[in-house]
């Protein structure tokens, strides 16, 4: 499954990078300093790193378990930008809701 996976892998890191991108200009458009540092983003992460060298399998576990970290996140991220009638940050937000759970499910029909 090596080469299956680093495909998939590095269409998932490539993807993410742009969204990081994107969330960062939506932060400084509302005025405030983004994350840069990888510290920083350790600081804020609720996924818990991999130890070890995990299986296939578990790497997909694991990949399945971050997305559905980050759904949990932009939801109550997106009530915080409804509440505050923040339309940009929602519909931000909506996008990789969408992305997110899609990557999930597919991810997920990988392991059944």
């Amino acid at each position: 499954m090596f080469n299956t996976l680093h495909l998939m892998f590095e269409e998932q890191y490539n993807e993410l990078w742009v969204a990081v991108d994107l969330i960062a200009e939506r932060i400084r458009s509302l005025g405030e300093f983004a994350p840069g540092s990888y510290a920083q983003f350790a600081d804020l992460t609720s996924i818990a790193e991999a130890d070890g060298v995990p299986t296939a399998e578990q790497m997909l576990a694991d990949l399945v378990a971050g997305h559905e970290a980050v759904a949990r996140t932009a939801r109550t991220a997106f009530a915080a930008a409804e509440g505050a009638g923040d339309q940009s940050t929602a519909d931000l937000l909506t996008q990789r809701l969408q992305i997110h759970e899609k990557t999930a499910w597919m991810l997920r029909s990988m392991l059944a």
